[in-house]
């Protein structure tokens, strides 16, 4: 029809314009091609997908006096040192007025999320703003030991006194939710771009041994001493968000390290997160929503492994605290990144977000294994039929090693178990993230990276509730992470989960060979 138009527009000219001249003729076809292209443009603009951010902070901080989590002795909180946060970012992408895709990240001062407080908050979501697929929401934990215990069970807490685990889902379901739809409602479109520097905080925290086992925090300072287990990941992924009025409303950042440098204190604390939050938000904006993400780092700690007395001779000269040490390293690597990659924003980045239950082979328990903790139980029975009070100090130790009794009782029945885990994989313009429920060993999350095919590759452990996936040679050395009463996956599964991930990846890469 275009074509038709401008060979009227030609007949006009001869037939209707002779008595205009040539170059007014040529302004009124220019005209019209200008005409016509601008429509089209404007048609076709509306069609390209565009991203929509919304960013919300939730306070999850408890009522005190509360149980915390993390160790095997159980600590009654009666103050706070600092808050506890759910932070929530909010992503759409649309085409026009259509939904294309939809995320909401929740990253929680928590040790874990079990699947009791993602099904109370999915629901809640669901309830009020039903347009959300609330399978698309993905709650992760920092990994805290200074944050309430969220599940009756494994610790002997006493029933008066002390704020129980079921009053504090109610109250976690409460102001997750509250902070989901915020950010929801409130997201407009903006852009996102992405980052890569290091910083040095997790520390491989297995010391092997001349007879071929292995320890978490072992001593180092003995000839037996012969390495660290695995890799050391350094590196700080970062994502930064901006409205569409170009400020920067929330970052996302992934450190492959566990918040856990105050893990024996007695008081509510987020640990090293909370430094970095308010550090950043003196730097970049005091409405900014920092989101801490821990990469694959079931084998790492910010504890010291060695030259400690050579640290903490630094650390007194300058008058610096680890916690604010290592915040002052994450929050260095991240301005670099926003410096380096603040003008490189996409408001038409891709979002593609794929969410699915995998099917993983469970860890089996050997006879042996089963005949060791069995042991345990027995004795620590005795121990506290001989004095109840020590109950609180041993009643974890006890379901932590019963926990294999009941496993191997049902292998029984079924001598090959399975382990489903919930996993998501996405892309967000040139970047994957990744995600599992794992306190996943860090060869795993290096596997992950090295074979994805994203220009960046976020892997985010603790979306779920937890427990180790050791690698094999880990295994093989035994202690602590690697046994178990550690593991409901193991090696084999680590694969698996590993190989799968890659897959949803490649997939959403088509254009990659």
């Amino acid at each position: 029809m275009f074509l038709t138009n401008i060979y009227e527009i030609k007949v006009m000219k001869k037939a209707q314009f002779s008595g205009y001249p040539e170059n007014s003729l040529s302004q009124i076809l220019r005209m019209v091609l200008i005409l016509f292209f601008t429509i089209l443009c404007i048609s076709a603009s509306s069609q390209i997908h565009k991203l929509y951010i919304g960013a919300a902070e939730g306070n999850i901080t408890p009522v005190l006096p509360v149980a915390l989590n993390g160790q095997f002795n159980m600590r009654i909180a009666k103050s706070i040192s600092t808050p506890l946060l759910a932070n929530v970012v909010a992503l759409e992408m649309r085409e026009g007025e259509r939904s294309v895709d939809q995320a909401i990240f929740v990253s929680c001062d928590l040790v874990g999320i079990p699947v009791v407080l993602t099904e109370m908050v999915r629901k809640q979501v669901h309830e009020q703003v039903p347009e959300i697929d609330v399978k698309k929401i993905i709650l992760n934990a920092t990994h805290t030991h200074t944050a309430p215990v969220f599940q009756s069970g494994f610790y002997a807490i006493p029933k008066q006194g002390v704020s129980q685990p079921e009053e504090y889902q109610q109250l976690f379901a409460q102001r997750v939710t509250d902070a989901i739809v915020k950010a929801w409602k409130t997201r407009n479109p903006g852009s996102v771009t992405w980052g890569l520097t290091t910083a040095v905080v997790g520390h491989n925290r297995r010391a092997v041994y001349t007879n071929g086992t292995a320890e978490m925090y072992g001593n180092t300072n003995v000839p037996e001493f012969q390495n660290f287990e695995g890799y050391e990941d350094h590196d700080v992924n970062s994502l930064f968000f901006w409205n569409n009025s170009g400020k920067l409303i929330a970052t996302s950042i992934e450190v492959p390290c566990p918040a856990q440098e105050v893990e024996q204190d007695t008081t509510v604390n987020a640990d090293y997160w909370h430094a970095v939050r308010v550090s950043l938000k003196k730097q970049l904006g005091s409405d900014l929503l920092v989101m801490g993400w821990i990469g694959a780092a079931g084998d790492q700690s910010p504890h010291l492994m060695y030259e400690k007395k050579a640290e903490e001779r630094m650390r007194t000269l300058s008058k610096t605290s680890r916690i604010d040490a290592i915040a002052k390293r994450i929050v260095h690597a991240v301005d670099e990144a926003y410096e380096t990659v603040k003008n490189d924003r996409h408001a038409d980045a891709i979002l593609s977000h794929k969410q699915e239950i995998l099917t993983l082979p469970g860890r089996v328990v050997s006879e042996k294994e089963f005949k060791n903790a069995k042991a345990i139980c027995d004795e620590i029975a005795v121990q506290m039929a001989a004095n109840p009070k020590l109950a609180e100090k041993l009643e974890t130790k006890k379901n932590w090693n019963g926990s294999i009794l009941s496993r191997y009782e049902k292998q029984r029945e079924n001598p090959n178990p399975t382990f489903d885990t919930e996993i998501h994989v996405l892309r967000l313009g040139d970047i994957a993230i990744c995600t599992n429920q794992f306190e996943l060993f860090t060869d795993f999350g290096i596997r992950m990276q090295t074979r994805s095919k994203a220009l960046q590759t976020f892997v985010v452990q603790l979306a779920g509730a937890g427990s180790y996936l050791p690698t094999a040679k880990a295994m093989a050395g035994g202690g602590y992470s690697a046994v178990p009463q550690s593991n409901q996956v193991g090696a084999e599964g680590g694969q698996i989960l590993v190989d799968r991930t890659l897959e949803l990846i490649s997939n959403m890469w088509p254009e990659t060979k």
